[in-house]
This record gives C-alpha cells, sequence and structure tokens, in this order.
C-alpha cells in the first residue's frame, strides 16, 4: 500500500531558511513567496497534495520545530471474495 503523509507548517516559527526544502526527497515543499509571516519571513509551503510520503525529514532537519508531519496508510481496495 502506498503511504501519504500531510505536512502542518506553524508560520508562527518558520523562517523561511529552507533547510526542508532543500531535503525533502519528493520535492513537495517550496517557499511561499507571496505571503509573509507576522516576523516578515516568506514561510514554506506544500506545494503538491498528492507526493508527500510522511518521511519526516523536513521535520527533523527544521532548526525551528515548525513542522509536523502525518503519516497515513493509503486504504487498499476491497477484493471481492
Amino acid at each position: 500500500m502506498p503511504v501519504r503523509g500531510r505536512v502542518d507548517i506553524d508560520e508562527r516559527f518558520c523562517k523561511g531558511c529552507e533547510l526542508c526544502v532543500e531535503v525533502c526527497p519528493q520535492e513537495v515543499l517550496a517557499l511561499d513567496t507571496e505571503s509573509l509571516t507576522s516576523k516578515g519571513y516568506h514561510p514554506v509551503k506544500l506545494t503538491a497534495e498528492i507526493g508527500c510520503t510522511g518521511c519526516a525529514v523536513c521535520a527533523i532537519v527544521c532548526p525551528e520545530a515548525a513542522i509536523t508531519v502525518y503519516r497515513e496508510l493509503a486504504r487498499a481496495a476491497a477484493v471481492p471474495g
């Protein structure tokens, strides 16, 4: 079964250092250059809903602990039987 992940980025803590963007093996994170946090940083955002595997490498390298990763197994199709 394919694994699917979801990333939550707490913009109160994200300083836009892009460490998570650099290490993401699925390349689904990018700086949001169209918004600013309350502290004046461009936060990171998830660019593709499909593609994140929930590996959590981004959360591990985040120096501000601004990233939470949720991982879930995709449901298998019912097999008639």
